[in-house]
């Protein structure tokens, strides 16, 4: 994880994360940053301006007043370097134009009451919320957060124009909004309001960063769109769909649903040694017990028991406790496919399978307390229901029906 210290940290924040200068010129009269470490690097091999202007492509004239405008001065010399010339090259610039916040009070009171505006009952009396300091830094998970209006900067912009139809005047851009809370020296806005937006960061982060922080694991040809068109009618069995159940402390059971017969297997996964006791070790295993690894041997154990026609496929979330996807379709023979993200109607019959087992492990209790018996005897418990999709068998009846029929074995069930 890089970090950045001393004047550098000081200058990112004061940009409120983003970059304040670009190192591309804006206009190709003007000197590049390129351009002028090429001209650091020539006048230390003692190049004349006029050769320096040759190589760079410049008129002897522009080396000449950049050198001269642009050179570092502290030590009582004319220095000449690439950063350097280029602060005072974007100090100067800098626009003098007053922000349209800062001139504007109306526009400012407007969307200052939008964004950080008390939140009011139906009556108009204002409800303050929870009691919450302004530390300088994004809120930490599972703490209040302050309570406003809470508007987005865009909600903002958008709505100038239905409130002041003919006012010229209210109008701004979600980024002006934006670069109010988080640039200093933007005026207007304070840094402290950044807490009333729904991520409350108090960095902006840029979306070129974003877009690395896929799921390395995942691969398009694992993709649930690549899925055989099979799976979908529950035709044929031997298609899972699986997923994890969290409880208190990080504890976790691992669920595998059949879709044909919804037939329940439960997955043991025991907290490591040292969980609770030392302190996690940046890239070691998962004490909590589910990790990758645990996560795959615990599948890889509960499905091997089954014949090869019952093993075709697994369709899990993008959660990273199938990391090693892989190794477990060598370990079995088992496709692993990944639904979309954010759509758990990809795995609707995992999902209601869930639902049915919080009646025996509510959400909030320590799931770790279950030993293996346990688990074996609620899925046997859930197996043992009749089911309306199963013409009111059970799914242990629906899964015996499908081993004992010999059409099974060329991989042809017939519809429930």
């Amino acid at each position: 994880m890089w970090r950045i210290t001393g004047g550098g940290a000081r200058w990112f924040r004061q940009g409120g994360g983003m970059p304040s200068t670009s190192l591309a010129p804006l206009s190709g009269r003007y000197l590049s940053f390129t351009e002028r470490e090429e001209s650091t690097v020539l006048k230390a091999q003692g190049c004349g301006v006029r050769e320096i202007a040759r190589r760079v492509g410049r008129s002897a004239s522009t080396i000449s007043r950049e050198v001269r405008r642009n050179a570092a001065t502290r030590g009582g010399l004319l220095e000449y370097r690439a950063t350097t010339a280029q602060w005072h090259a974007d100090r100067r610039a800098k626009r003098p134009k007053v922000a349209k916040l800062a001139g504007n009070d109306t526009l400012r009171e407007y969307v200052q009451d939008r964004l950080a505006g008390r939140v009011t009952a139906p009556d108009g009396t204002a409800v303050p919320g929870p009691e919450v300091g302004w530390i300088g830094r994004r809120h930490g998970r599972r703490q209040d957060r302050r309570w406003a209006r809470s508007w987005s900067p865009e909600q903002i912009a958008n709505r100038l124009r239905v409130d002041f139809p003919d006012d010229g005047s209210m109008r701004i851009s979600h980024e002006a909004i934006y670069q109010a809370l988080y640039v200093q020296g933007r005026g207007a806005l304070r840094r402290e309001l950044t807490a009333c937006l729904r991520t409350g960061r108090a960095l902006r982060v840029p979306r070129a960063r974003t877009r690395g922080r896929g799921k390395q694991f995942l691969t398009p040809e694992i993709l649930i769109s690549q899925r055989p068109a099979e799976v979908a009618d529950r035709a044929v069995p031997g298609h899972w769909e699986g997923d994890l159940i969290l409880g208190l402390g990080s504890s976790a059971i691992g669920t595998l649903v059949e879709r044909t017969t919804r037939f329940t297997m439960l997955l043991h996964l025991p907290r490591m040694h040292g969980h609770g006791d030392q302190a996690r070790v940046h890239n070691g295993p998962a004490l909590a017990g589910h990790g990758a690894e645990a996560v795959r041997d615990a599948i890889a154990a509960s499905i091997v028991t089954l014949p090869q026609q019952l093993r075709r496929s697994l369709t899990w979330d993008q959660g990273a406790e199938l990391a090693q996807h892989a190794q477990l379709r060598i370990d079995t023979g088992l496709q692993v496919f990944f639904c979309d993200p954010h759509s758990p109607w990809q795995r609707g019959t995992n999902e209601n399978t869930n639902g049915l087992l919080r009646q025996y492990f509510p959400k909030g209790t320590d799931l770790s307390k279950h030993s293996a018996d346990n688990l074996t005897a609620v899925a046997a418990a859930l197996n043992s229901r009749p089911r309306k999709t199963l013409d009111w068998r059970t799914p242990a009846e629906a899964l015996d029906e499908l081993l004992s029929n010999p059409s099974t074995a060329g991989g042809v069930a017939t519809t429930p």
